[in-house]
């Protein structure tokens, strides 16, 4: 079936200008001067410790000593797809590390009511042709992610080498026996030739510093950690009838949010939905996968797909290209191209391309904000429901149930957009605009730490390289990398996330590539005998020149951006950003790597025996 373009208002039916300026007034609004500091680390005294699971118990075990050649941080799927491209590699001498109780990370730790992915299930879960499984619906469900996460482990033998439950305290680079010295909270001492640092970027559960935050009395929890004791239901059948005589609130109205909310709604007696920014929510089409479709696929269709949700969702089709996806995610490409389609495709500078994309994008923003009209009954709620701001400044949402919700008399929108935030919690709820709200339950959908300083998004109090050197000194300014997976000083260390690379619009895809990357390096090396791998100085220094070089410049945008997470809070050319990546794009990235793999000599790093 052909993906249409969708009809969006004719630029003559608003004035770009005026809308710029609001959204101009609508960031400033917002912005903050603490940035990501007005966030704070969850902890036993507010919520849970991050060590904590309530999901599964911690059972006893000795501490463990041994010698291995590779000890992968983190069990979601950046530590799956290390583990796998290790194991393809022919190096099987490994263990994944985790605090969790099994693999599947960020789909082990959230288990809130209707949690699912918000982008193609057919894109986002990797290796479905090498392992046969194929998602149920577009948007998978997060019970059914998380059971795949297990699977990929069990089908390719490393599910039994994992060590869960089990926190990272210390890494060191020992000189002397050429391993680094890995501590743990179980007393363990794993002495690893190499460690692939696949912690994840949604890993580490942040609260918003609301003052008060210690002296309310009620039911308070992260979303990341859903108390289903105190709601009712279970993940797998989340009917929260305990909320029957409750009046809850949450905080935060991204993708958590807008899943969970609909559940809220439904039970609770009464529900807030505290909002500062609004997300676009667009509709949630999730058909079944049809057996037939999935009968026609031919061998290499995944990676085509995911080609072609990346061109639409971060670069641009080619002329004639369909839109495979035919979501949210792909409607400005696939409205642009149906426009220059009908031109014949003009050859445009890139100044007048970018205009053009700039005008499709208000219009499609335009767009949702008239669904927000159409769908909210009173006009007070649907107009603080708007979002004002350009398409990717946040992350883009659908649900077909979230906007409904406000029609109901039980739920009400609290908008804190003016004050930047709650102003306090009291012992009995919260206040906003200078009213008080008394609550039984607060749940924060408050989200990670994803682009905080590299200490506070890992949790790993000491990481020392070469002569004692701590990464986070190393790396006070940013990452400096050859490839954005190795860096200087730090021997035989990979890293993996969104570090001074190719950016893709599958965040699977993207891991993987580094995972492949990675276990290249480490296996090349295991089988020249070599004690050591370490980018040199001047091959790093080389890197880092051309990464900024080739950098697209995205500051422009940021700043006409409200803050989110995708935007460090506001925050301009901020050391850890989500989107700064290879400026030629993830095709050219690629290529570079394959260039550098088929080579054989491994240049630019600095091999020791």
């Amino acid at each position: 079936m052909t993906c249409k373009p969708t009809r969006t208002p004719a630029p003559d039916e608003f004035d770009i200008p005026s809308l710029r300026e609001k959204y101009r007034q609508e960031r400033d609004k917002r912005l903050r001067s603490d940035r990501q500091d007005q966030y704070v680390p969850s902890t036993a005294d507010v919520t849970h410790s991050y060590d904590v699971d309530p999901y599964m118990p911690v059972v006893a075990r000795d501490p463990i000593s041994e010698d291995l050649d590779v000890v992968v941080l983190g069990a979601g799927f950046a530590g799956i797809l290390a583990s796998y491209h290790l194991t393809k590699a022919g190096v099987t001498n490994f263990r994944n590390i985790d605090h969790a109780g099994d693999f599947g990370g960020v789909w082990y730790w959230n288990r809130y009511p209707g949690i699912q992915c918000d982008n193609d299930a057919y894109c986002y879960l990797p290796l479905l042709e090498e392992t046969g499984f194929m998602p149920s619906k577009k948007f998978a469900d997060g019970a059914e992610i998380y059971e795949y996460c297990k699977l990929i482990a069990r089908k390719f033998d490393f599910a039994d080498k994992a060590v869960f439950h089990t926190l990272i305290t210390s890494l060191r680079w020992d000189e002397e026996i050429g391993r680094w010295r890995v501590g743990t909270s179980r007393g363990d001492e794993f002495r690893a030739r190499f460690i692939i640092m696949g912690c994840g970027v949604l890993n580490m559960p942040k609260l918003p510093g609301i003052p008060g935050i210690e002296q309310f009395k009620g039911k308070l929890f992260h979303s990341a950690r859903w108390d289903y004791e105190y709601t009712g239901g279970t993940y797998q059948n989340p009917v929260l009838d305990k909320l029957a005589d409750k009046r809850v609130a949450i905080i935060g109205t991204g993708a958590t949010a807008i899943q969970a909310v609909p559940y809220l709604a439904r039970y609770a007696k009464q529900l807030y939905v505290i909002q500062r920014t609004p997300s676009t929510v667009d509709e949630r089409p999730n058909p079944p996968t049809d057996p037939d479709w999935a009968k026609s696929l031919e061998p290499g269709w995944q990676d085509e797909r995911k080609a072609n949700f990346h061109r639409a969702a971060m670069e641009f089709f080619a002329p004639g290209e369909e839109d495979q996806i035919c979501d949210i995610w792909t409607e400005i490409t696939r409205n642009l191209a149906a426009e220059l389609a009908a031109e014949g495709w003009p050859q445009l500078a890139p100044e007048e391309f970018m205009a053009r994309r700039e005008v499709v994008d208000y219009r499609v923003m335009e767009r949702l904000r008239a669904r927000v009209e159409n769908m909210v009954e009173d006009k007070e709620t649907a107009e603080s429901l708007k979002p004002w701001y350009r398409f990717l400044c946040k992350r883009p949402l659908s649900s077909n149930e979230f906007y409904g919700v406000f029609n109901q008399p039980n739920v009400k929108l609290i908008d804190v957009s003016e004050t930047k935030g709650l102003e306090r919690l009291t012992d009995k709820g919260f206040v906003a605009n200078g009213v008080e709200y008394e609550i039984d339950c607060l749940i924060c959908a408050s989200g990670f730490e994803v682009t905080s300083e590299l200490k506070r998004r890992w949790g790993i109090d000491v990481v020392e390289g070469r002569g004692g050197e701590s990464i986070y000194d190393h790396w006070a300014n940013g990452p400096e990398t050859l490839h954005g997976t190795m860096t200087h000083g730090f021997p035989n260390q990979f890293f993996i996330g969104y570090i001074q690379g190719g950016l893709n619009a599958s965040v699977t895809e993207q891991f993987g590539r580094q995972g492949y990357h990675s276990a290249h390096i480490i296996s090349e090396a295991l089988k020249r005998g070599l004690k050591a791998v370490e980018p040199t100085k001047e091959a790093q220094d080389a890197y880092v020149r051309h990464f900024h070089e080739v950098e697209i410049d995205m500051s422009q945008f940021q700043r006409e951006c409200t803050p989110s997470y995708f935007t460090n809070e506001g925050q301009v050319k901020a050391p850890w950003a989500l989107f700064r990546s290879y400026g030629p794009g993830w095709g050219a990235f690629q290529k570079l790597l394959e260039d550098w793999r088929a080579s054989g000599d491994l240049e630019g790093l600095e091999l020791r025996s």
